[in-house]
């Protein structure tokens, strides 16, 4: 695999103009970044997920770059639901007891204005908490303050599986 892996990344390169090989940058440095511990899963790494938690909210914040665009050449909305889903299930986790996980069971978003600029910043904050469920609401700004999203969301409390 490793001999494979090699011989794609050097096709890549060697193929590759200044856009390309910055976003195969950012791409690689993103799994670095999940395997030296600075985030948690590939998505976090490949997003560049700079993540800052308390008991009543989490921040999240992105920088925009290439891999995260759409065909027009603004933030995919995709990647602003992973960023939104994200914040929200982090607190959500957060605030369920030791055994328990909070998994996402709706989702609503509402997109405001297209994601462009250096950065976009998420911060997630409670609305209710039961036992068995807990609604979020979130929203995005990008570097020059505009709102670009705003969203809620439902959390079901589950029982972590032990393996």
């Amino acid at each position: 695999m490793k001999k494979d892996l090699h011989q794609l990344l050097d096709e890549c390169i060697s193929h590759s103009g200044e856009q390309e090989l910055a976003a195969l940058q950012t791409v690689l440095t993103g799994i670095k970044n999940k395997l030296g511990g600075k985030n948690s899963t590939y998505i976090d790494g490949l997003m560049h997920m700079d993540r800052r938690l308390d008991d009543q909210t989490c921040e999240i914040d992105i920088p925009i770059t290439s891999v995260l665009d759409n065909t027009l050449g603004i933030v995919h909305g995709g990647f602003t639901a992973t960023l939104l889903d994200t914040t929200m299930g982090t607190l959500a986790n957060k605030l369920v007891p030791d055994g328990y996980a909070a998994v996402t069971s709706q989702l609503n978003i509402h997109f405001l204005a297209p994601g462009i600029g250096d950065k976009l910043h998420c911060k997630a904050s409670l609305i209710h908490k039961g036992r068995s469920t807990l609604v979020l609401e979130a929203d995005v700004f990008r570097s020059d303050g505009k709102k670009i999203a705003y969203s809620s969301g439902s959390f079901f409390v589950i029982e972590k599986q032990h393996k």
